[in-house]
Parts: structure tokens; C-alpha cells; sequence
């Protein structure tokens, strides 16, 4: 396994542990001030339960481009490939710097940091792409 590979993975291991956390957070779990800028402490009113549940396969969904255009699975090196590893590195990176900017504390310190790992990681990827 080579470097992007193992960037890639990491990525993508990276994304999985937030979409895990998006399904605790649609199942009921109290850590809404987590989340969705901490608007809504413990438990999540059901319209962000339900951003939390749609938010977890897109989530795994920005992996699976990561470890496609890495080379993991298939060909990393098609026009479509490289044009979605791109739009998932912008947004990942959007998303890093919402929760840098968060009004919650707890966001801030917690996925700040983590967004911001992912988000250089896809780009990492999106730059190097098939290993």
C-alpha cells in the first residue's frame, strides 16, 4: 500500500466515523450540541434528525469517491472520478470551515479539527489521484 492509498483510507475512515456519529445523532442520541452549530443541545429535534440520516450515506457515499480516485476500487483516473473527487474535496472543505466557525464550543474543538484532517486528506487524493 502506498502513501495515497493509505491517505485515502484514512480518509475515508475518517468520514465513516462521521457518518456513524450522523446515525447516533438520527437514532436519538443527546449530542446535539455537537452538531448543526450546537443550535440544539441533547437530543435533536426530528427535522435535523432527519438532515443527521440523509447526511450519513452522503457521507459514506464522499468516502467511496476518495478510496475510487486513490485507486482502491477500480479505475481513480476517469473524467467523472476525477470531477466528483474534486466537488467532494470543495465541499468537505466548506464543511471543515463551518464547523471551524461554529457558535458551539463543543463542534469547534471536536470536528473542527477532524473536518479539517478529511477535508486535506480528499484533497491530498484529488491532487495525487490513482496510487
Amino acid at each position: 500500500m502506498d502513501a495515497i492509498e493509505v491517505v485515502a483510507w484514512a480518509t475515508a475512515a475518517g468520514l465513516a466515523v462521521v457518518a456513524l456519529f450522523q446515525v447516533a445523532l438520527a437514532a436519538g442520541a443527546p449530542w446535539g450540541d455537537f452538531a448543526w452549530s450546537g443550535r440544539q443541545p441533547g437530543r435533536l429535534p426530528a427535522t435535523l434528525r432527519v438532515a443527521s440520516a440523509v447526511s450519513a450515506p452522503v457521507l459514506l457515499g464522499m468516502a467511496a469517491v476518495v478510496l475510487l480516485r486513490a485507486g482502491v476500487w477500480g479505475e481513480g483516473d476517469s473524467t467523472w472520478v476525477t470531477v466528483v473527487a474534486w466537488v467532494v474535496a470543495a465541499m468537505l472543505t466548506l464543511s471543515a470551515l463551518g464547523n471551524l466557525a461554529s457558535r458551539s464550543p463543543r463542534e469547534r474543538a471536536v470536528f473542527g479539527p477532524l473536518s479539517l484532517l478529511i477535508a486535506i486528506g480528499a484533497i491530498v487524493v484529488a491532487i495525487a489521484g490513482p496510487a
